[in-house]
């Protein structure tokens, strides 16, 4: 059993991470799979913001993914299922399934998602953190996602996860721009 964990903030290249990772696989005999869960409205299957995609199936929940014939399982916008789900992966990886996930790991208040931490719990083999670009002091150590409306950042009154459904932007920012109230 592995399980390899990506995180970081938005355009910090987490789906660059899991695309260059499964890409070479459709060339092999491994019997793999990505998933995605619908409420990830932005994008259809897994791309990356260098343009690279990869085709992924879109569920509501991860039961059921321990009884299927993949050895390898790939999951993006992890912080998008609800903590709960954790349990399906635990069955994974007791079958001995290799499972990768990509996700944001804290919400726009700056706070680790509940569903990340259940994931941390599970003594992932490797964490591979990545950052990006701040958007307001153009320094590579972004480790923050801003979510703005109309320009301006929000704070609170927002459920963790918001969908990126147009409605409002968002973008990577450093700890030291971050705007927490």
């Amino acid at each position: 059993m592995k399980l390899t964990i990506i995180l970081g903030p938005m355009k910090s290249g987490k789906s660059f991470d899991l695309i260059s990772f499964f890409s070479p696989l459709k060339y092999t005999a491994t019997k793999y799979v990505l998933y995605q869960p619908k409420r990830n409205v932005r994008d259809e299957g897994i791309e990356s913001r260098s343009g690279l995609t990869l085709e992924a199936k879109k569920i509501e929940t991860l039961e059921g993914i321990a009884d299927q014939d993949f050895s390898i399982i790939g999951i993006d916008e992890m912080h998008m299922f609800e903590p709960s789900e954790i349990s399906h992966i635990e069955k994974a990886l007791a079958k001995g399934k290799e499972i990768i996930i990509s996700g944001l790991d804290m919400d726009y208040k700056g706070e680790m998602f509940d569903t990340i931490k259940r994931l941390l719990e599970l003594g992932p083999t490797e964490v591979r953190y990545k950052r990006a670009v701040c958007n307001e002091c153009k320094q590579f150590s972004a480790t923050h996602t801003q979510v703005y409306d109309k320009g301006a950042p929000i704070t609170h009154g927002m459920p963790p996860v918001i969908p990126d459904d147009g409605t409002f932007s968002y973008e990577p920012v450093c700890r030291l721009c971050f705007a927490r109230e």
